[in-house]
């Protein structure tokens, strides 16, 4: 099982190139107002993550995910259950 601290590493990486202009990407760190993100990105990146991280995401998780630790976390426990 993947250590949240893990998934959160590999996040900044599938994150990164949305940014709109440099931030410090962190646990902390908002999708929407920091990274920049509207709603065509967010199902992009959902597709990124999936096929990453080998999972399906359910879009009803998205409610919980306003920022890096809330997506690491709902990733967390949708990897502990496959």
């Amino acid at each position: 099982m993947q250590s949240k601290e893990e998934i959160l590493e590999q996040l900044y990486q599938l994150v990164r190139p949305y940014c709109k202009k440099p931030v410090e990407l962190g646990e902390e760190t908002d999708l929407i107002n920091e990274v920049g993100l509207d709603s065509l990105k967010v199902m992009d990146l959902m597709m990124q993550t999936e096929d990453h991280f080998d999972i399906s995401v359910p879009l009803n998780i998205l409610p919980y995910v306003r920022t890096l630790g809330d997506f690491a976390e709902q990733l967390q426990k949708l990897l502990q259950d496959r």
